[in-house]
């Protein structure tokens, strides 16, 4: 079964790959790794959340929104190398989570993004991971992840 196929049968679908809304490219590839760009909650060109984890949305609607990201980096990738099979391995996640003060929970949010990667490509989508809190994310998006994927 191909990522895309699992994709399906875990019932989301891959979207289009999003225009960047600033000076910066989707993805960029050095030698066998590719380095995707931020990606937030984008669906059909817009934000599909906004706001703060804590404030805003709770832990499982992070999770969601992280989902989202996920899909979205993948769909950047898909660009770059035309089909996913191509990706030999994730290496590391970055899960930039816009949180309230007192909000802790930035590792449970990421793990949305975390457990879709190990569910689409099995053992080579367990990686490396940052989850990190920031005051605020471009457009006012709750999430934002990149990746790092090793291709061949």
């Amino acid at each position: 079964m191909t990522p895309e196929q699992k994709i399906q049968e875990l019932g989301f679908t891959l979207p289009e790959p999003v225009k960047p809304v600033g000076s910066y490219l989707p993805t960029v590839r050095t030698g066998d790794l590719v380095y995707t760009s931020g990606q937030v909650p984008m669906l059909e060109g817009k934000l599909h959340q906004t706001g703060k984890l804590g404030v805003d949305l709770g832990v499982d609607e992070g999770r969601a929104q992280a989902r989202i990201c996920v899909l979205n980096a993948l769909a950047a990738l898909k660009g770059e190398l035309g089909d996913l099979s191509k990706v030999r391995r994730i290496v590391k996640v970055v899960v930039f989570v816009a949180s309230a003060p007192d909000f802790t929970e930035q590792p449970q949010v990421a793990n949305g993004a975390s457990d879709l990667l190990a569910e689409v490509f099995g053992d080579q989508g367990k990686h490396a991971r940052s989850a990190v809190g920031v005051a605020a994310l471009p457009l006012d998006a709750p999430v934002e992840v990149e990746l790092i994927a090793e291709v061949g």
